[in-house]
């Protein structure tokens, strides 16, 4: 999509200050015989971005750094310590705890990573795919109707309306996820939250289902957030990438443009870290160090203890995110042009 049609494409999605933070403090008991204070975990922190309909942001990031509950705080399985988030102008946490909830669900719904996990091993494809069906009141339980319609969502993600009487364990990993596919379009949703949908998946079996994704979202019009630590999956999806560090973004930018040219340290280790098959024989730079403890982060920026380009400002001043040069970036290495 060129520049231009991005910027008249309408905001279906819009994240402001997004922030979970979860008590992680032992017992009551413990904390007054060890004399330990509260703990609280900033799994998200003050997580900000725009998603214009029918295009896919992606979110991308080393384990931990706050992606997957990026995720549930969309669907409205947790919900925020801080911040907001607006789906079609509308306040998406407010209207789920109200009587318009279900009808906001039904236009939002989520990928899960484990297909087989997110599947009922004691229920039919039938059962599996029609239950959004019955429970949103879109067609009745047993009814021809709901046969026809499971039917024709099986068909398109690539499976057979036969296969409505299997369980999910005479399928295949990739076929078990078509299903789960299969499930999140049963309510005519408008917006996906992918969590790592293909990382259970085989290599070749990961292609097939991110092009079915692919073809759904061009013939209805979908807008995807999809989550993966993968960045050739991320290449061949997106539209935007947002990196994520713990808990917050670092860098945002076109796919292209962050591809490109990465700007933000963090994001240049994880590209070099991707196998290229034309660079075979050439150095790689590993990624260096782990992810800090996020019960104790560290101060100023939470990437310096890993940048090599890391100064006392870094060390004592968190950067925020802003724009810098067509970008959102945190980052004072860049912003001084240092790096």
């Amino acid at each position: 999509m060129s520049a231009s049609a991005s910027t008249q494409a309408k905001t279906l999605v819009r994240v402001t200050d997004l922030a979970k933070t979860f008590d992680v403090s032992p017992p009551l008991l413990n904390r007054i015989v060890e004399r330990k204070p509260k703990l609280f975990l900033k799994a998200v922190d003050g997580v900000s971005f725009e998603i214009p309909k029918g295009q896919t942001l992606a979110l991308v990031g080393e384990s931990g750094c706050g992606k997957s509950t990026v995720a549930k705080l969309m669907v409205g399985l947790y919900a925020p310590t801080r911040g907001g988030f607006e789906f079609d102008g509308v306040d998406a946490h407010a209207t789920f705890e109200t009587a318009e909830g279900n009808k906001l669900r039904s236009r939002i719904q989520m990928i899960f990573q484990d297909p087989y996990a997110s599947l009922n091993p004691r229920w039919t494809v039938e059962n599996i795919v029609g239950e959004p069906l019955v429970e949103h009141g879109l067609a009745a339980s047993g009814s021809d109707d709901l046969k026809t319609r499971v039917g024709d969502l099986l068909k398109s993600v690539g499976l057979s309306p036969l296969d409505t009487v299997k369980y999910p364990h005479q399928f295949s990993g990739g076929q078990r996820q078509r299903i789960s596919i299969a499930r999140a379009l049963a309510t005519s949703p408008e917006f996906l939250v992918c969590d790592e949908p293909t990382s259970a998946l085989d290599v070749s079996v990961q292609a097939q289902v991110l092009n079915i994704m692919k073809d759904l979202q061009r013939s209805l019009g979908l807008t995807y957030l999809f989550i993966s630590h993968n960045l050739a999956v991320v290449r061949h999806v997106s539209d935007q990438v947002g990196v994520m560090y713990l808990g917050r973004l670092v860098e945002l930018a076109p796919k292209h443009q962050l591809f490109d040219t990465p700007r933000h340290p963090y994001t240049r280790m994880l590209l070099d870290a991707i196998p290229e098959m034309h660079a075979t024989g050439r150095a790689r730079t590993p990624v260096q160090g782990e992810v800090p403890n996020p019960l104790n982060p560290p101060t100023g920026c939470a990437f310096h203890p890993r940048c090599p380009h890391a100064n006392d400002r870094c060390k004592a001043e968190r950067p925020n995110l802003g724009v810098f040069q067509g970008i959102q970036i945190a980052c004072h290495a860049v912003t001084e042009g240092r790096i």
